[in-house]
């Protein structure tokens, strides 16, 4: 049997995990999740392990060449 749950995003696109959520990924204050996003716009979301946390600082030095307000305003809307 499966559950559904629905939460909404704020204005600053912010949402609270639900608590049915929380408890079936063993969720605590500080805990990273990991988004999974398949072809078809399906997502899957879960509980982050330290190689989820190895690759996202991995990939954060890469792509910071592009953390700039002119690229946020040349890449807005895309």
């Amino acid at each position: 049997m499966s559950t559904r749950v629905v939460s909404k995003l704020t204005s600053k696109y912010q949402t609270t995990v639900p608590a049915a959520v929380r408890e079936a990924l063993c969720l605590e204050k500080g805990d990273a999740l990991a988004f999974e996003i398949a072809g078809g716009g399906g997502v899957t979301v879960r509980k982050a392990v330290a190689l989820d946390q190895a690759f996202a600082g991995a990939l954060q030095s890469q792509l910071s060449e592009w953390a700039s307000d002119e690229d946020d305003e040349a890449y807005r809307g895309l």
